[in-house]
Parts: C-alpha cells; sequence; structure tokens
C-alpha cells in the first residue's frame, strides 16, 4: 500500500518528518531487528543446508557400499600379453594362473565392391543415376522395371530393388534398410559392405553372383569373389575362438564369461599367454582409504564450524550502516557473521559426536582363521594425529600409516600396517570394516530420521527453522502496524497543531487589519 502524502510544518515551521522519526525511532528499530534476525537465520539455514547435503554424501559414498561383504570381494587379473585379451575379473573368480591362446577374433562379415565405372567413363557420385552404369543396359531394362539384389542377412533372405532413376545413394540406403552396413566411397568408387554384428551367424551374402536379367548386382560391382583386384572382395564374419586350459570356446561377439573372468578376445596369438587371478588387495586398500578421506574431509568441516568464532558482537547492519561502509567492508562484516553461524550448535555437537565416538570404537569380527578378536581402526594403521600436533579444527581426521599421498612425512614414512592386514588377513579386513560401516551408516541414519521438527535425510531442524523464518514473517508485519500506528498518530497530532495555528495566525491577520496594523 502506498505511503499517503503528509504536508506539514507549513504554519509552524518545524520539520515534522525529523522529529517523527525520532519520536517512532523505537519501533523502527524493533521493526529492522526483526529483519535482520529473519535474514540471519536465512543464512543459519543456508549453512546447515550446505553442511547437510555434505552429510548425505557422505552417508550416501563410499561408507553405504562398504557395509556389504562384496564390496571386499576384489580380484585382478594380470595378462602376460595385455595386446591379446582384456579381462574382467569378478568377486567369485579363482585365484589361480591359467593358459590361454586366441585362435580366433571375431570379425564382421566385410564386401568390398570392384571399381564402379560408367558408361562414358566418367566419374561416379553419390548422384550418379543407376541407368548412367557400365553394364545396366545389359540387364535389358524396360521403363519402369525393377532389378533386384537377392541378400541373405543373418540367415534371412532379402531382397533389394531398385530402378534406372535411383542413385548410388538410394541403392546405400536401400541396403542400409536391409540390415547392412553400407557405404560408397568416392574417391575410391567402390561400395563398401558389412554385417552390423561380428560371428558367423550375422554375415550376409549376395546371393546373386552372375549378370542376368532382373539381377542388379553387375552394375555395382558386387561378387562374391575373393579376387580384390577388379571384381573387389568378400570375407564372411567369423566367430573368436579361444583355449582355456586345453577347452575350446567360442563366441559371436569376442567375449567369453567364464568362471568369473570376462575375456575379450583382441588379436590372435601363435603361442598360450597366462591369466593370473588375484586379489585386489590396491582395489580394497583403495576404498579404504577413500572412505577415511570422505569420512576426515567431513568431520573437519564440522570442527571448523563448531569451533568458529560465534561472532556475536557483529549485529546485523542496517541499510543506514551499509550506506556508510564500503562494499569491501561489508562483505567482511557478513562474512564474520556466517562464518560463526553454526558456532557451538548443540546439534552440529551431536552428530560429531556421535560420528567420532564410532570411528573409536572397538569391534569383534572373525580373522582369517575363523577366531573371534577385537580390532579398531590402529590396528590398521589407521589414526588421528596427537592433541599437539594438529589444529583444533583438524584433531578428528585419520591417517593412514604409509599412505603415499600424505602431505605428513611422518605418516608418509610409516609402516603400511593396512596393506599388510589386507595381504596377511582379508577375512579380518573386510569383517572389521563392514561391522564399522554399518554401525555409522545406522546412526547417522536415526540422526537423519524424520520427525516434527525435521524431515527425513536431515540432521538439522528444517521444519522448526521453516516456522520460525513464517513467525518473523508475523512478527515484522504487525511491528510494521504498530510503526505506522505511531506514525500517524502523532502525524495527526501536529495537524491538530497546524490547524489551531493556522487560525491562530488567520485571527492575528484579521485584527492587524482592523486596526489598520501592518
Amino acid at each position: 500500500m502506498a505511503s499517503p502524502i503528509r504536508i506539514t510544518g507549513m504554519n509552524s515551521g518545524l520539520d515534522t518528518e525529523s522529529i517523527i522519526t525520532a519520536l517512532t525511532s523505537t519501533q523502527k528499530t524493533k521493526v529492522t531487528t526483526l529483519e535482520g534476525n529473519q535474514k540471519r537465520l536465512t543464512w543459519k539455514q543456508d549453512a546447515w543446508k550446505n553442511l547437510n547435503k555434505k552429510i548425505t554424501d557422505f552417508y550416501n559414498g563410499t561408507m553405504s557400499s562398504m557395509r556389504f561383504s562384496d564390496a571386499y570381494s576384489k580380484k585382478t587379473t594380470t595378462v602376460s600379453d595385455p595386446n591379446a585379451v582384456t579381462v574382467t575379473t569378478s568377486g567369485n573368480a579363482m585365484n589361480v594362473t591359467q593358459k590361454l591362446k586366441v585362435n580366433e577374433v571375431a570379425t564382421s562379415a566385410y564386401q568390398t565392391g570392384a571399381v564402379i565405372k560408367t558408361t562414358d567413363g566418367s566419374d561416379v557420385t553419390s548422384s550418379t543415376k543407376m541407368s548412367e552404369l557400365k553394364y545396366f543396359d545389359q540387364l535389358g531394362p524396360d521403363a519402369d522395371q525393377k532389378f533386384n539384389i537377392a541378400v541373405k542377412v543373418g540367415g534371412e533372405n532379402k531382397t533389394i530393388s531398385y530402378g534406372a532413376d535411383d542413385t548410388i545413394s538410394d541403392v546405400v540406403s536401400k541396403f542400409r534398410d536391409a540390415g547392412i552396413n553400407a557405404n560408397f566411397d568416392e574417391g575410391q568408387g567402390r561400395l563398401y559392405l558389412s554385417s552390423r554384428e561380428t560371428g558367423s551367424a550375422a554375415s550376409f551374402e549376395i546371393l546373386s553372383v552372375s549378370p542376368s536379367k532382373n539381377d542388379g548386382v553387375s552394375p555395382l560391382g558386387l561378387t562374391m569373389s575373393s579376387d580384390a583386384a577388379e571384381t573387389g572382395a568378400y570375407q564372411a564374419g567369423m566367430d573368436a575362438e579361444i583355449e582355456l586350459n586345453g577347452v575350446t570356446y567360442k563366441s559371436k561377439n569376442g567375449n567369453f564369461d567364464i568362471n568369473g573372468l570376462t575375456i575379450t578376445a583382441n588379436q590372435k596369438t601363435d603361442d598360450y599367454i597366462t591369466l593370473t587371478t588375484r586379489n585386489d588387495t590396491s582395489g580394497i586398500y583403495d576404498m579404504v582409504k577413500s572412505f577415511i578421506k570422505e569420512y576426515s574431509e567431513l568431520i573437519n568441516e564440522m570442527a571448523k564450524l563448531y569451533n568458529a568464532d560465534s561472532a556475536k558482537s557483529y549485529k546485523m547492519l542496517t541499510d543506514d550502516e551499509k550506506d556508510a561502509m564500503s562494499d569491501e567492508e561489508v562483505e567482511k562484516w557478513e562474512e564474520k557473521i556466517k562464518d560463526g553461524l553454526l558456532s557451538k550448535d548443540s546439534t552440529l555437537n551431536d552428530v560429531s559426536s556421535a560420528m567420532r565416538s564410532i570411528m573409536a570404537s572397538n569391534f569383534e569380527v572373525k580373522n582369517g582363521n575363523g577366531e573371534t578378536v577385537t580390532l579398531n581402526l590402529a590396528n590398521f594403521g589407521i589414526s588421528t594425529r596427537s592433541y599437539f600436533e594438529a589444529s583444533a579444527d583438524e584433531r578428528y581426521a585419520y591417517h593412514i600409516d604409509g599412505d603415499k599421498d600424505s602431505e605428513i612425512s611422518s605418516v608418509k614414512s610409516a609402516e603400511d600396517k593396512l596393506s599388510q592386514m589386507i595381504t596377511s588377513d582379508p577375512d579380518a579386513v573386510s569383517n572389521f570394516f563392514t561391522a564399522l560401516s554399518k554401525s555409522l551408516y545406522s546412526k547417522l541414519t536415526d540422526l537423519m530420521k524424520s520427525s516434527d521438527y525435521s524431515s527425513s535425510y536431515t540432521v538439522y531442524e528444517d521444519k522448526l527453522m521453516n516456522k520460525q523464518y513464517s513467525s518473523y514473517n508475523d512478527k515484522i508485519s504487525e511491528a510494521n502496524d504498530r510503526l505506522t500506528a505511531a506514525e500517524d498518530r502523532y502525524y495527526k497530532k501536529f495537524s491538530k497543531m497546524e490547524t489551531a495555528m493556522a487560525t491562530l495566525n488567520s485571527t492575528q491577520s484579521s485584527l492587524s487589519s482592523f486596526f489598520g496594523i501592518g
């Protein structure tokens, strides 16, 4: 609603605007304070949203997959000739060394056409019509007559038909529609055909191999001859074939799934090569390292927010205060407030403490001998730095002894217990980290449950904050109403004074006129 136009001070000469502003300053301050508090709340909501996302990312990250034993069933296979085959190893593959020979690789059927010529010796292009090609007139064409090419594609008989006015490009499209890859190379003047899949079953064949009436192969240079000099050449598609430990296997696409290994044959071998499958210790190490890194980054962030200066002495700036400051000064002032919004926050402390407690816990697990042992992170060479070595914001971060990527020299040079444990007792490693990640995941699940004050997958009271924000809207509206009412009340009083003074001035003017004064 537009503010009323008020004309004051005309008779009294007083600056009533300034006077009323001073008289209502208390009410105005209440409005400004409420607006500032609401904005501070918005900043706090944003701070929590950012942190909550980091917590949910950690919750859904490496820790989530580490809860299951399959995550530790990592195997790798080394190949003595990596150019010959590519091997993908599943967790149920056997730890063994095997002999492999590649007899054939999977190929597509391929047809190289003979050079296509025109009757007048000009160059053939994609737009050349069939009637312009050499040998076309030998087919005995009549008006609107169609000429056929009989083909077999993947065991299915098909017919490709064209007319005199069809172009090379049109015929290429007809081959493609029949399920054959086709292309005309204008530079070579040849048609090239291939099957869309590898293997003998996916091969195609040109069934019409000699010129005759209605047989359309001769103008296009397509025969099934293996002599490429003039007639082109045809290669049938072949299945891949390997010998693994004395047993022969065939595959139309070159991939073999055998006993937990996926073997892709890339090139033929003259002799046997070896495949050696072992536990992937580096893969398990990298997974644990990723988990420790994700946890440490999160716990450091939480410590930084909790330990920050609360900046209580930094009040929210009014518009007038901002006008009196430079943009840089305003930015620094507001950043100081934002940095301290979660300082000593009880919810933040609860979440952080719960996570730290679980990470420091002992877990009873089975080792490789089936014995029950009590282990903690320190048994794997994973620990926090001492109180005096680490800063306040990094005292709860974990480091892996022997980690070559660590920036801490003492950590980098320490004995690599984790790798040793993965090699010597993978069951203990799997069982311990499964138990640890399950416990941590379960605790975070509980902390992120929906309640009357918070939404699901949220560790802070977002519902309560939303209500508080709405409450500020009501309070600001009420405070503005009180401010407007106070202003109206004072303006009415000053208006009455101005009216009385106007009457007095008018009376004095009349008396002066009556007595001839002035």
